[in-house]
């Protein structure tokens, strides 16, 4: 049984930054490929982005490419989302979610085994 725990979520004006961790204990972290997702008041959860096993590959969605990074630290069990020139369209709750193994539909929620309890992220205009 894997264990997440999002923080560094809080309000932050447009324009601004912000680093999400999310720590992972209860298993073999480079087991998993780890993804961030977000839910906004009245949407759907949507995928973010995800990195495989070993950090070496990152897939974004459209809306945040080129603002936010995702990151891996294999020998502290973490991964990271950092997000910067934030707009007032990322306002969300943000989770992150362990695949074991990986696979191609990272983007799709059925993949992901675990999930954290998610972090509230509110950007003001």
């Amino acid at each position: 049984q894997v264990q997440l725990v999002e923080s560094g979520g809080g309000l932050v004006q447009a324009g601004g930054s912000l680093r999400l961790s999310c720590a992972a204990s209860g298993g073999t972290f480079s087991d998993y490929a780890m993804g961030w997702f977000r839910q906004a008041p009245g949407k759907e959860r949507e995928f973010v982005a995800a990195v495989n096993w070993d950090g070496s590959r990152a897939f974004y969605t459209d809306s945040v490419k080129g603002r936010f990074t995702i990151v891996r630290d294999n020998a502290k069990n973490t991964v990271y989302l950092e997000m910067h020139n934030l707009k007032p369209e990322d306002t969300a709750v943000y989770y992150c979610a362990a695949d074991f193994g990986g696979s191609a539909s990272f983007r799709s929620l059925n993949e992901y085994e675990y999930w954290g309890q998610g972090t509230q992220v509110t950007v003001s205009s």
